[in-house]
């Protein structure tokens, strides 16, 4: 006799992992449902390739400056640029006031290529090269300052250059950042000539917001001593880690609270996830920062401008990265048929796996048709065992078939970028930029950058 229709699924429960939907906005369900345009894309491109909305990049840059004007406070933006490279990211920052932050020659020459006036430019990173410090200074960037002989090349230039000193924050063993000795042998400095020290910046790992406003209320005081000293000292920065809200909070709940390795292919088991659920993600971690300790009042009565340097934060649900399915086997795990599918692309593409992570949203499975729900592990095109872009059997809504697209949502933030190569001598996944056209449609270009 056999297994009742429960029975049967609280089998093949045993081996698939609980659902983790991603948020979408209104342009990827536009997308999604549209009967023809995501397949052209694939056409023309021929493999993998990511797509970008930058209109959602100048709402969220938008969302973010409304949090400073609420609470009183001036404020600046800075995208972190290393979390992707897309040149239709750039314009939105210049489009909607933002700056932007960058750690080479490349990516400054890109920023300004691309519409970010020099004096709207922070530029970060350790060590950093005599051609980037004197590209920075010609354009007039903001220099975060990593230790004192970068103050004393920059001071032999002899043009005049802002600059911040970066903290390291106490008891912390990161490689950056000055120490409270450091600082102050900085600031007693009087051979520096036309530099000026503009204020403060440092950096946090971790995605709690109350860190930062506390380390941002103790700088407060040596922005005053460094006034004291002759300085300017008017910002403060406090770098990037707002939390990015990828899923729905009863999912995540659900996963974490009975994740097992036998939800995975291989019974791959990882250490730790990105936190895919923020109850206080973007700008409302922002909110939080200014709110603690009422740290809006004590920047505005200290005259101090607070900075921002949002990386991933800025690219929520501003882009997704498409692969074709090109193979399916069926496997079995504790007696239980599951799919192992392998797709066009490399894992080198949702870097969370060379991390020694993994990528947790959900992918679509387009097109959209009726069938029974069916776990499924992605692999990529490569010859090498580890190269999976989902060990964990996602629960796909029906069995996938050659030609049928992957839509991995929400990888604008350091996904696309971090860890692209031509492995294999593939095509590294160009980016498509959509637009929106009369009529309330959906047009699309390939990025510039």
């Amino acid at each position: 006799m056999g297994l009742s229709a429960g029975a049967a699924q609280a089998e093949t429960d045993a081996i698939t992992a609980v659902a983790l939907p991603a948020h979408s906005d209104e342009w990827e369900r536009r997308l999604l449902a549209h009967p023809e345009l995501l397949a052209d894309m694939a056409f023309a491109i021929g493999g993998p390739f990511h797509v970008m909305y930058p209109r959602r990049v100048g709402h969220t840059i938008d969302a973010f400056r409304a949090v400073f004007e609420q609470a009183g406070v001036e404020g600046t933006i800075y995208y972190g640029k290393k979390a992707n490279k897309a040149a239709c990211v750039v314009r939105a920052c210049a489009e909607h006031g933002a700056g932007v932050d960058v750690a080479s020659v490349g990516e400054l020459s890109s920023a300004l290529a691309h519409g970010i006036r020099g004096e709207d430019l922070m530029v970060t990173g350790p060590a950093k090269s005599d051609d980037l410090l004197w590209l920075a200074a010609r354009h007039g960037a903001l220099i975060a300052i990593d230790d004192d002989m970068e103050l004393e090349r920059l001071a032999a230039q002899r043009i005049p250059v802002r600059v911040l000193l970066r903290v390291l924050p106490e008891d912390s063993a990161s490689r950056f950042g000055m120490t409270r000795d450091e600082l102050d042998i900085a600031l007693a400095r009087t051979d520096l000539g036309p530099v000026r020290i503009e204020g403060f910046s440092f950096h946090l790992s971790g995605y709690d917001p109350l860190p930062r406003a506390e380390l941002a209320a103790a700088l407060l005081a040596r922005c005053r001593e460094a006034r004291t000293l002759g300085h300017p000292a008017t910002t403060i920065s406090i770098g990037g880690g707002f939390a990015v809200d990828y899923v729905p909070a009863a999912a995540w709940s659900d996963f974490t609270g009975a994740v097992r390795p036998q939800w995975f292919h291989s019974d791959k088991g990882f250490d730790s996830y990105y936190p895919y659920h923020s109850a206080t993600a973007g700008p409302a971690a922002l909110e939080a920062v200014l709110a603690h300790e009422d740290l809006a009042r004590r920047l505005r009565d200290n005259g101090i401008r607070l900075a921002i340097e949002p990386g991933r934060a800025l690219l929520d649900r501003a882009g997704s990265t498409v692969f074709r399915v090109q193979g399916a086997k069926t496997r079995t795990a504790q007696g239980l048929p599951y799919q192992l599918l392998t797709v066009d692309g490399t894992s080198l593409s949702l870097s969370e796996q060379w991390f020694d992570s993994e990528y947790l949203p959900d992918p679509v499975l387009w097109p959209t048709r009726p069938g029974t729900v069916t776990p499924a592990s992605v692999g990529a095109a490569t010859c090498l065992e580890s190269d999976m872009l989902s060990w964990r059997r996602i629960p796909l809504p029906r069995p996938a078939a050659p030609g049928d697209l992957l839509v991995y949502p929400n990888t604008a933030g350091y996904q696309m970028d971090s860890n692209e190569s031509a492995f294999h001598q593939l095509p590294i996944p160009p980016k498509v930029v959509l637009h929106e056209a009369p009529g309330g449609r959906l047009r699309w270009t390939l990025d510039a950058g």
